[in-house]
């Protein structure tokens, strides 16, 4: 009993005892799937709209927690382009990507995801994950294919591009920019992609060829001066209106930050208010928050337009001046000045500094080390709007998890436990908040690299964050002059594999409605982009909504006897012989509140059809279920045929609808001798009431 309760809590103790052999073939599969997990990591975490390395942070805690506490001993739990993608949309409406405010936000999303993810699965709820359908799944996952995609143009191109609400809008507004492409940044993309697609095509390099293409075009990036970044203060900015432009976006956004603050305090007071029942104080500062976002709100739409002048911004850096700092003029406007031959843009703007770029962009500046423990900030307000976006995360990650590992497990021949993953996940999310780690979840791709590698047990996991700890410690020196737009490749060729038309056609082919489903889900998805939780909603409510539509009206087939005997629908087959005397109808579905009307009308039809038929016979085969309405409306249903002379016989009633009409007294209502095991038991009966009658009778000729 110890040893089970042990295990219950301790589910790693099952790897116990461990052979060398094992060990050692654990640890090749570990430094294998670590070698193409690290630069991975960092281009979803480009994705995520946080700093780079927070993507090696995400491949470290979670993933050894994750294989500590999973029931699978190959899953490899890490960051994903999908949840990546989410993450950014879920925490974009509330902070600008790389602030300190979003970082704060992120891990908060992340132990609230963890949060759910271990409740559902200390509650035994995995199976509430089957509410999210896979045609749901299938129009999201190709939708956000088309998203991520479409969001690293600009680091292929090199051109700027907008985050709004709109993230269509923002792609539309950014193909305006496509004359200012950076020719250095569109060379290095093209140069990433080919040098990975050649190397994919040797057996001997598949493996390695993202790290591979990593260390050379990193290497490139280095030799040719790639980078090229400039600090300047806004006097530096020589064309007047350029410089009053970016001045007006510097206070503004100061103004807006200002705002936020003010806001985040008067919401805590009013919170204290209700808690006070000041009703009136309340009021107020309710008041005062709502023009407050009123003039934020305003203010975010004019920074907006400043934001997108500004981009369309182009300089050269005057060098002919005396002073120790050039200044930047707009190309428009220069006149024949000593230039250093680049194509200068602003990157970045705050407290009266402006970044500005004439080269292409790298990961810069990768803090050395592991990542520090530091608690989620719990903010109530912050809660309350990141809960929606991090139960529809929580969902979907767990639905990438339990497909990979149940994948995994038929080839491995290992038994997964769903409730068991649901808290291993929901414990890597909850561990990887408290070290800064952004929402993770079962990757595909490192979970297929440790079961070609030959993984055992999860100690291949543990071995593989171990791998992310010493990258962390000792080579982020090297990862510098690593270009973003390399990120952006792997990224783009990443999740090609996320792209199933062929899938999509299969589920139009099988079920139109399966198809309307997946259809709609993945056109609100791009539409509704960056919010990637109302796609998922809506195809869900839609399923649901479907589902039950089907269920209200199932189908009810009138029944005649086909030449080998069987009974068959008359729509169908509308020769079969009939008979005069008897209404034979088969039910395919469940009896419940939703449909008990729809039966009821379509027998009471039936059998108005064929007034001079005394038998009707119901065919139940297909009954699962039976509720009290639909118990109600059989009792009511039988006698008024019994009072108007017709005798209800049901055959193929399965055990645990007998069970409701004997505890009910409905068996006893319609008559041992009216219920039989089969159709033809039922038809044989009836037969023999009919006697002479039925000797003719096309429906009784094979009796």
């Amino acid at each position: 009993m110890t040893n089970k309760l042990f295990v219950r809590f301790f589910p790693f103790l099952l790897w116990f005892p461990v052979q060398a052999t094992i060990l050692r073939g654990d640890l090749i599969a570990g430094i294998t799937g670590g070698l193409v997990l690290v630069p991975k990591a960092m281009a979803y975490a480009q994705l995520s709209g946080l700093p780079l390395y927070f993507g090696l942070y995400t491949a470290f805690v979670p993933a050894i927690l994750g294989a500590l506490w999973g029931s699978s001993r190959q899953l490899a739990t890490g960051p994903v382009a999908i949840i990546s993608l989410m993450t950014a949309a879920a925490v974009t409406p509330l902070a600008i990507p790389f602030t300190e405010d979003y970082i704060g936000l992120a891990m908060l999303l992340t132990l609230l995801v963890g949060i759910i993810q271990l409740g559902l699965g200390v509650i035994k709820l995995g199976s509430l994950v089957n509410f999210v359908s896979h045609p749901v799944i299938l129009g999201f996952m190709n939708a956000a294919a088309i998203i991520i995609g479409l969001s690293q143009l600009d680091m292929l191109l090199g051109i700027p591009k907008g985050r709004s609400d709109h993230f269509l809008q923002d792609v539309w507004e950014m193909l305006w920019f496509l004359p200012q492409t950076h020719l250095p940044t569109l060379a290095m993309s093209a140069f990433a992609a080919v040098l990975m697609l050649t190397m994919k095509k040797i057996p001997l390099l598949a493996k390695p060829s993202v790290l591979m293409a990593v260390a050379v075009t990193t290497l490139v990036s280095y030799m040719a001066g790639y980078e090229l970044k400039a600090t300047a203060k806004l006097e530096e900015i020589a064309t007047p209106s350029a410089r009053q432009l970016v001045k007006n976006y510097d206070k503004t956004a100061e103004r807006i930050t200002q705002l936020s603050t003010d806001i985040t305090a008067l919401s805590s007071k009013v919170r204290k208010a209700d808690k006070a029942h000041d009703a009136r104080l309340a009021a107020e500062l309710a008041y005062r928050v709502d023009i407050a976002e009123l003039d934020l709100r305003a203010l975010e739409t004019e920074n907006d337009k400043r934001l997108r002048r500004i981009r369309q911004l182009t300089f050269i850096r005057d060098i002919s001046g005396q002073d120790s700092r050039a200044s930047f003029l707009q190309t428009g406007e220069a006149g024949g000045e000593k230039d250093d031959g680049r194509i200068w843009h602003i990157k970045k703007i705050a407290g009266g500094e402006v970044v500005m770029a004439g080269g292409g962009d790298v990961v810069g500046k990768v803090p050395a080390g592991l990542p520090s423990f530091r608690l989620p900030s719990l903010n109530l307000d912050a809660i309350l709007q990141l809960f929606t976006g991090a139960l529809i995360i929580a969902l979907v990650a767990f639905m990438e998890s339990i497909s990979m590992a149940k994948a995994m497990a038929g080839k491995s021949k290992q038994r997964i436990d769903p409730n068991q993953e649901l808290i291993g996940q929901g414990l890597a999310n909850i561990g990887g908040s408290c070290f800064q780690a952004y929402p993770a979840c079962g990757s595909f791709t490192g979970s297929a690299i440790n079961l070609q590698a030959g993984a055992k047990t999860g100690f291949a996991m543990v071995f593989n964050g171990v791998f992310v700890a010493v990258t962390l410690l000792f080579l982020t020196p090297g990862l510098y002059h690593l270009p973003k737009a390399v990120l952006a490749v792997i990224i783009l060729l990443a999740v090609t594999g996320l792209l199933t038309p062929g899938a999509l056609k299969h589920t139009w082919k099988a079920s139109r409605a399966d198809g309307i489903v997946a259809l709609v889900t993945f056109v609100v998805t791009l539409l509704a982009a960056p919010h990637l939780d109302k796609g998922i909603m809506v195809g869900t409510a839609l399923s649901i909504g479907l589902y039950l539509y089907r269920t209200m009206a199932p189908r009810i087939a009138i029944l005649g006897r086909y030449q080998d005997g069987t009974l068959r629908d008359l729509k169908v087959n509308p020769q079969l012989a009939t008979s005069p005397h008897v209404t034979a109808i088969r039910f395919d579905g469940s009896l419940y509140f939703a449909n008990v009307a729809h039966f009821e009308d379509a027998v009471l039809a039936a059998v108005a059809d064929k007034r001079q038929a005394r038998y009707l016979l119901v065919v139940g085969d297909g009954i699962n279920y039976l509720d009290s309405s639909g118990e109600e409306m059989l009792h009511n249903l039988v006698s008024r045929l019994h009072e108007s002379g017709v005798e209800a016989v049901f055959s193929g009633l399965k055990k645990q609808i007998l069970d409701v009409m004997r505890v009910t007294g409905l068996f006893q209502l319609i008559g041992n001798d009216n219920i039989f095991a089969t159709e033809e038991q039922a038809l044989a009966a009836i037969s023999q009431r009919l006697g002479e009658r039925a000797e003719e009778d096309g429906l009784f000729v094979h009796q």
